[in-house]
């Protein structure tokens, strides 16, 4: 008799879910003030930081208590795009992030979850310790420029919030390129075993 599969009805994934939920209203929050960095922008960082430090515990949780389903493998990581990517976006519209670092992150990230999508039911390529340090670097960096520091410590917050977000752009873009990489390895790899089994 096979196991029972558990019930997508766990507290994982309404932890999931509630990530995601909680992506509109710190967008809201965000913009609301039209960027005069008040309470609202306050509450919008802590959303969003509380949100993105949940990473892993929804899944920690399933692992744990055998309560991981197919629902929680799709919805985890796409809760996290959406939690990156609204924030991202925001601070684009208020003129605190160069568009083109939005986008350029947004297109790997996408990109790169849609082709791991693509490629689970042929083969899984292994998260690396770059894409795992770029999570970091992103949760970080957007955290930082979330907070409105520079109200209480002036100019230098900006400096080291271009730092945070440069090394973020520059490991996601890193991470992004060796998961291609594997990808047609592994790829190449899969197509000439195949083609040794025919001979």
């Amino acid at each position: 008799m096979s196991p029972v599969p558990p019930s997508p009805w766990n507290l994982p994934n309404a932890i999931t879910v509630g990530r995601i939920l909680f992506a509109p209203v710190f967008l809201y929050l965000m913009l609301v003030d039209g960027g005069a960095d008040g309470a609202a922008r306050w509450w919008a960082a802590v959303l969003f930081i509380v949100g993105i430090a949940t990473d892993g515990v929804d899944g920690h949780i399933a692992r744990s208590r055998n309560q991981v389903t197919d629902f929680g493998k799709i919805m985890d990581p796409i809760a996290d795009k959406i939690l990156t990517g609204a924030a991202l976006v925001g601070l684009s519209v208020l003129g605190e992030l160069w568009w083109w670092v939005t986008i350029v992150i947004l297109v790997r990230e996408w990109g790169i979850t849609a082709m791991r999508f693509w490629l689970i039911s042929d083969r899984v390529i292994p998260a690396s310790i770059a894409g795992k340090i770029k999570t970091i670097a992103q949760s970080v960096a957007i955290s930082l420029a979330m907070l409105p520091l520079w109200s209480l410590w002036g100019e230098p917050v900006h400096v080291v919030n271009a730092v945070a977000m440069a090394a973020a752009l520059v490991l996601t873009v890193y991470s992004g390129a060796t998961y291609v990489i594997d990808a047609v390895r592994l790829g190449a790899h899969s197509r000439s075993g195949a083609q040794e089994e025919r001979h």
